[in-house]
């Protein structure tokens, strides 16, 4: 592929994706109350998962076509620039922090998910080389630990054992009683599931075009699946975010963010399956560790703040966004440069 061509190629998916990831926030919410689980725990699990088709399109042809870096830049990398986006959602909503207004018990235990799935990588990347059938069995771990995890979390929503305290700006997950009564759950079901179809697609063009652009213009595979597929695959999840801002469904806003980058870390696993030169845990690099570290330093800050909860800080944002954007620009920079 030309780099003309994989550069018009890369602009026209993401655009693609952007668009897309637009509509599905509509359909999430309309699917999170005729469904009665609620924002947290379907933005959490399905849409979380859909709007990250992308990033694991990316991760698992760059693996399959023997580019485990950029596999894992663009897994991990994502998870950090989703956490940014979260930060920028937060920015969006003016009345107070984001965090604050969407307390909820089942982001938080996703976020905790989150670092725990995290932590298999670098056992992973640190312990013995160790395969079953070309693959690490902790990446096998990781994907039974989320399934263990999310229903956990999904029972845990009925009977919790802690709840945040409702105050005049927590935004409650009420559902519309017009999605309930108007809309028909089938349809609504089948839109979601195309406009994920299209999601994906475009995420496999992202996945090509980007392997293009790395192998032409001499960019390292970490830099290319950090800084743009990682950022290219994640327009959904900031689209999406930004759209329930303004629809007022701010738990969906966070669920989204939070549960998308806990489904990412999967991209590790499915990434492995793929990878046909062994474990693909066995071919990170130190850029990869160090990236790693870093989103799960983000993702601290991001809970501290989840339970803190500060009404608002510098430009009616929390002190944890702020710490967020810093982190990550801070963090990149010194990697890169």
């Amino acid at each position: 592929m030309e780099l003309s061509l994989a550069i018009v190629l890369f602009l026209a998916a993401t655009l693609v994706i952007a668009v897309a990831g637009t509509k599905l926030t509509r359909t999430a919410d309309q699917m999170a109350d005729l469904t009665g689980w609620g924002e947290a725990l379907f933005g959490a699990i399905f849409l979380g998962g859909t709007t990250s088709l992308p990033g694991i399109v990316t991760s698992v042809v760059a693996a399959y076509n023997g580019h485990p870096q950029l596999a894992i830049s663009n897994a991990i990398g994502g998870i950090a620039a989703q956490t940014l986006f979260l930060s920028i959602a937060d920015i969006s909503y003016r009345k107070t922090n984001l965090e604050h207004a969407a307390a909820s018990f089942a982001n938080l235990m996703q976020g905790l998910l989150l670092i725990g799935l995290l932590s298999f990588v670098l056992i992973g990347v640190s312990g013995p080389e160790l395969t079953v059938w070309n693959v690490h069995p902790l990446s096998i771990a990781m994907i039974i630990l989320y399934l263990a995890a999310s229903r956990l979390i999904s029972k845990a929503k009925d009977r919790p054992m802690w709840s945040p305290r409702i105050t005049l700006a927590t935004v409650q997950d009420i559902p519309d009683r017009k999605n309930i009564e108007n809309l028909s759950l089938r349809r609504v079901t089948f839109k979601f599931i195309m406009l994920a179809v299209v999601v994906g697609a475009a995420g496999y063009v992202v996945a090509k075009s980007g392997i293009a652009i790395a192998n032409q213009t001499g960019l390292s595979e970490t830099m290319i699946g950090v800084l743009f597929t990682a950022i290219s695959t994640s327009l959904p999840e900031l689209i999406v975010s930004l759209a329930a801002v303004r629809q007022k469904a701010l738990t969906l806003s966070v669920g989204n963010i939070i549960g998308g980058n806990t489904f990412d870390v999967l991209f590790v696993a499915f990434a492995d399956i793929a990878y046909n030169k062994g474990s693909i845990l066995h071919a990170i690099a130190s850029d990869q560790i160090y990236v790693v570290a870093l989103t799960m330093m983000m993702t601290s800050i991001l809970i501290l703040g989840l339970l803190h909860r500060e009404r608002e800080g510098i430009g009616k944002i929390g002190w944890e966004s702020l710490m967020i954007i810093l982190v990550y620009l801070a963090g990149n920079a010194y990697l890169f440069l």
